[in-house]
């Protein structure tokens, strides 16, 4: 995929860190400059998730519908994220511990908004198991979800 600021915008970048001994994870990190709107940093969000997740998740038995749920919960995060956003670029990443994917994007200026002024959080809160939210590193707040594989 082709960008106009290739500088702010980290692609494919993939690790499999060790978590234990007896374990990996895999994770995914993107980053969208200012220049996208809302709906250019979903599309954008979501071709990476489409490139990558389903790698990740070649060995479970629900490969298929988790990344369609991940993709609902992460589309939906972008956008509120893009439309609250507390620092130049959108953040984010995907992490798949065997268990979770974990879907963290930020930052926002603003607590998450509940579900009645965002009404799209009401798929995340049905898709995750667990929404949460905590201070970022740029000057904002990061929301993160947690989606069973």
């Amino acid at each position: 995929m082709s960008t106009s600021h290739p500088e702010r915008e980290l692609l494919g970048q993939q690790t499999d860190t060790p978590l234990s001994p007896l374990g990996s994870y895999s994770r995914i990190d993107f980053s969208i400059g200012p220049e996208a709107s809302p709906a250019e940093a979903m599309e954008r969000a979501g071709q990476m998730v489409d490139m990558t997740l389903p790698r990740f998740l070649s060995n479970t038995s629900n490969a298929e519908e988790t990344c369609t749920a991940v993709q609902a919960v992460l589309a939906e995060l972008v956008d509120v994220t893009a439309r609250h956003k507390a620092s130049y670029d959108l953040v984010g990443s995907l992490v798949f511990d065997g268990v979770f994917v974990t879907v963290s994007v930020g930052d926002m200026d603003c607590r998450l908004p509940p579900p009645e002024e965002e009404p799209g959080l009401y798929l995340v809160h049905r898709m995750a198991v667990e929404v949460g939210q905590y201070k970022g590193d740029l000057g904002g707040r990061v929301t993160w979800a947690a989606v069973a594989a």
